[in-house]
């Protein structure tokens, strides 16, 4: 009798965890962030992510953090040969043909300075992490889609520059709006 009532009640306990499960979960609440993707290379770190706003609006993210100290990026202003050759811009761009669609201007969470150094117009952001956020549309549907997330920076200090990395692709699945709906 007792194996009986000790059967039923994991019957029940089963099926309560099932019920609460089959609940439709968002993958994404206002005001929440979904990391991506992380990538490392000539000493700085790149966080892709995807931030859903109080207002409901999708802002895709990268977060570029050297992993030295004293080591700077440049502005995402400057030309992508930079100036007269000098720096690279760090940039956050959608590839050909995503199935995300910019909704906005990319806006970067440090601000710029002019260089002491020749060039002129060589700007660059102070040392320490910069974050590029750009307002994008999810794809329609509800299924998960592949994409490729594109940076470009370049980092220095007092001893020299790394190599610049230049349109690098950083592979993400991303949402459709669908599970938002």
């Amino acid at each position: 009798m007792k194996r009986i009532s000790q059967t039923i009640i994991l019957f029940f306990w089963l099926a309560q965890i099932g019920l609460t499960s089959c609940k439709p979960v968002s993958i994404l609440e206002p005001g929440q962030t979904l990391e991506l993707a992380k990538s490392a290379e000539n000493k700085v770190e790149v966080t892709i992510a995807l931030t859903r706003t109080e207002s409901g609006q999708f802002i895709l993210s990268a977060t570029f953090t050297p992993q030295l100290l004293g080591l700077h990026l440049y502005s995402k202003e400057i030309p992508r040969n930079g100036v007269d050759g000098l720096g690279r811009p760090t940039l956050l761009e959608l590839a050909e043909g995503s199935a995300l669609k910019a909704n906005g201007e990319i806006t970067e969470t440090v601000s710029t300075s002019q260089t002491t150094l020749d060039p002129d117009g060589l700007l660059l952001y102070p040392a320490g992490p910069v974050t590029l956020s750009l307002p994008v549309l999810l794809p329609d549907g509800k299924n998960w889609v592949d994409e490729k997330i594109l940076v470009t920076y370049m980092a220095c200090d007092g001893q020299g520059c790394r190599a610049p990395v230049q349109q690098k692709p950083i592979a993400v699945k991303i949402p459709g709006m669908g599970f938002f709906q």
